[in-house]
């Protein structure tokens, strides 16, 4: 068979996946009758009633010299440890504002940092394509640094996300530009399971957030810049339990719902979404309106929950933070308007253990802690 014949072979095949993918696309579009703001406003539920106090900033974080990229909380006490271009990992106290470690990394080049569940690891990657733990209570050098406790090699692109599996720290998942995920035995430093790759249900582009689910930790999605979130199973590495559709852009972040039945997603076209785990469709869509000084819409950069799932706060490349109300797919709030607010692209936010408190990070070097007052209760 000729090169050509080939091509053209390819190209009828090519031709009839997407005829396929596209009258997926609208059987699917038929099933959706409704979504969730739609039926709660017919039940005559309204947003959840926010003013500009109930959510301040009680702290700002100084201490990185770089933008911020990432950060973590520990599960129970009150730390962060934060990530920054001027290749340092920072742990903080997030009550009293003080750094507790400052730790050079070896590649300055650093995208995502993980707490270990009980609090006394942290991991972190980025361009060298290696994930490296540290030890928090190994002994410091001369210079006051903490000595990397392992190295984890073998991701062939760069590491874009790195999050331990609940209730365990001697396992970490890293997602990675090389279109795969991986599994880790942190004390062996091998790999256990690869996520993708070779696999025809993986990733078709660089993979740039992960998410674990709490309520079931052998569950996890991953969201990528070929614009979909994939649902995966640690017990099944050949293959993607499902692939959920709707972003028209990079996926850059996935966060699961405090239920573990739902997650969230935030994309480069400017939309968060509300997907069903168990069904794959899409249950609402979270757009906000262009700026009136510009005609494009920002990208949502990183998503979180409140611990009641009621919230959904999302960062957005041009400083905003919105407080959505997930119910009526409203934005309640906008921290980013608010005073203290960041004056730079939110990159990164989480939510303390007990939800009580978000922290927001950002290319303007700084950290700041939000905290509900006045009479607002913890939602």
């Amino acid at each position: 068979m000729s090169v050509a014949e080939l091509k053209e072979k390819h190209a009828a095949a090519t031709a009839t996946v997407n005829s396929l993918r596209e009258r997926l696309k609208q059987r699917r579009q038929l099933l959706l009758d409704t979504d969730v703001a739609t039926y709660t406003k017919n039940q005559g539920r309204s947003p959840v009633n926010f003013s500009a106090t109930d959510l301040v900033c009680c702290r700002t974080l100084q201490g990185h010299t770089g933008k911020v990229y990432a950060l973590d909380w520990t599960p129970e006490k009150n730390w962060i440890v934060s990530a920054s271009q001027d290749g340092r990992l920072i742990v903080w106290n997030a009550l009293t504002s003080q750094k507790t470690h400052a730790i050079k990394l070896l590649c300055p080049w650093v995208m995502t940092c993980a707490f270990a569940p009980n609090g006394q690891s942290v991991a972190c990657g980025g361009l060298d394509s290696a994930c490296s733990v540290f030890n928090l209570s190994s002994q410091s050098d001369r210079d006051g640094n903490i000595p990397v406790s392992r190295i984890l090699t073998g991701h062939k692109g760069y590491i874009s996300c790195c999050q331990y599996v609940p209730d365990q720290e001697t396992r970490l998942i890293t997602s990675s530009g090389d279109q795969t995920c991986v599994l880790w035995d942190v004390t062996t430093g091998q790999r256990i399971s690869i996520f993708g790759g070779e696999f025809p249900s993986g990733h078709t582009a660089d993979v740039l957030s992960l998410s674990i689910s709490s309520t079931n930790p052998n569950m996890f999605v991953s969201g990528s810049c070929d614009s979909t979130v994939r649902l995966w199973d640690l017990r099944i590495a050949s293959r993607a339990v499902r692939t959920y559709h709707g972003h028209d852009g990079d996926v850059n972040s996935v966060r699961f719902f405090p239920d573990g039945l739902r997650f969230g997603s935030g994309s480069d076209d400017g939309t968060c979404r509300l997907f069903d785990m168990r069904t794959g469709h899409q249950l609402q869509v979270y757009a906000r309106q262009p700026d009136r000084n510009d005609d494009e819409i920002p990208t949502v950069t990183s998503v979180a929950f409140s611990i009641s799932g009621r919230l959904m706060f999302s960062g957005y490349s041009n400083g905003d933070c919105y407080v959505w109300d997930t119910l009526v797919a409203e934005v309640v709030q906008n921290l980013g308007t608010l005073q203290n607010s960041h004056e730079g692209r939110i990159s990164c936010l989480g939510l303390s253990g007990d939800g009580s408190a978000l922290c927001t990070g950002s290319y303007d070097k700084n950290l700041k802690i939000w905290a509900f007052g006045g009479q607002r209760k913890v939602i």
